[in-house]
């Protein structure tokens, strides 16, 4: 008869995993001591900072003392985030703005769609991740990572993340108001996806699925706010950067794989596990094919392909020396998508400067 403790582990046998267990377990209850905060998170206590961020960032310069927690719940210390929310809304301005025979060009109407862009980003890539800390509340304690942050660290209250939510959602409202109606309404769909995929982790191995479906949704976007409707190119465009987020996000979620084991967090990199490499390259060259296949739906000129190979090239140098065992590798490559992401940009800025041009 299995014992007690094979039991609560969900029978596995092996002694490590089962010490390990016990582990996270002795963890749990020294947080419940309710121990200072100088005991349970010395260094981070002592500074304010959080484990997975640089400790030189801007936020700590400029920023006064009671709003780091706050720029820590948005990330504004880790920019990575909302420039990879940013790049789909820009690729579909440019390709919107590529569609042969749709001349003049306007130029102020893409540069101010473009801040507008940026600037939604920002503020929804921040409240996204303050109602991701909100619900991984009780996770973020367990995972070494992470339980630096503001909320498991008893920096900020849940009922003041709460607030803080509804103020960056604002923001993010002002900004989608300046679109046609079409694009309000598409914008405020992507509300549902963003609501669930917080608790996708907890019930399918594919959460980096839906991370893609909501971070990829600026490129349906753009081209929305252009037409006010949604065409082949854009949906096209749109199956492109779900791939690619899948692909990065699976890089990145390598560095918490062993504390996810522990408390049942699922993901693509514990489900590609050893096969990572093989993955990536499928999610990838499909990327690149779809992104492609909507540049030529929207009639783009030649030298955009060109930039798509530089862009897959940088992506098969990832595939080739991603080591998924090396935590700040894994952290280093997926950092580097913000390089693929303003090569896209790149190539299509390209090509409207050869439509322009009339090349």
């Amino acid at each position: 008869m299995d014992s007690p403790w094979v039991k609560r582990y969900g029978g596995l046998s092996r002694r490590n995993t089962v010490l390990r267990a016990c582990c996270v377990d002795l963890h749990l209850d020294f947080l419940a001591m309710k121990l200072p905060p100088s005991v349970m998170h010395s260094n981070e206590a002592e500074t304010d900072r959080v484990a997975d961020a640089p400790s030189d960032n801007w936020v700590y310069r400029l920023l006064p003392r009671w709003l780091w927690p706050y720029a820590q719940l948005a990330r504004w210390d880790r920019p990575i985030g909302w420039q990879l929310l940013m790049w789909p809304c820009w690729w579909s301005v440019l390709l919107a703005a590529n569609v042969a025979g749709d001349l003049p060009v306007d130029i102020f109407r893409i540069g101010y769609f473009l801040l507008l862009f940026a600037l939604g980003a920002i503020a929804m890539r921040g409240a996204g991740c303050t109602y991701n800390d909100l619900v991984d509340y009780d996770i973020d304690h367990k995972v070494a990572r992470t339980r630096s942050r503001p909320l498991p660290s008893g920096r900020v209250s849940r009922w003041q993340a709460r607030i803080f939510i509804v103020l960056q959602a604002l923001v993010g409202l002002l900004v989608l108001l300046q679109f046609n109606v079409f694009s309000i309404a598409l914008g405020i769909g992507s509300l549902i996806i963003v609501a669930i995929y917080p608790f996708a982790k907890r019930f399918t191995d594919w959460p980096q699925f839906v991370l893609g479906l909501a971070f990829s949704w600026g490129a349906l976007m753009g081209w929305a706010a252009t037409f006010g409707r949604v065409d082949m190119a854009a949906i096209a465009l749109y199956c492109g950067a779900i791939l690619w987020t899948i692909g990065y996000d699976t890089i990145y979620a390598h560095q918490d794989k062993e504390d996810d084991e522990l408390i049942g967090v699922r993901s693509t990199a514990r489900l590609f596990g050893e096969n990572t490499k093989q993955w990536l390259s499928g999610l990838y060259a499909l990327a690149i094919i779809a992104i492609g296949v909507s540049c030529w739906l929207a009639g783009t000129p030649w030298v955009v392909y060109f930039g798509l190979v530089l862009a897959a090239l940088m992506l098969v140098r990832q595939i080739i020396v991603v080591d998924i065992e090396n935590a700040q590798q894994c952290l280093a490559l997926f950092q580097s998508n913000n390089r693929v992401g303003g090569m896209i940009f790149a190539s299509l800025f390209a090509g409207l400067l050869a439509r322009i041009a009339g090349i």
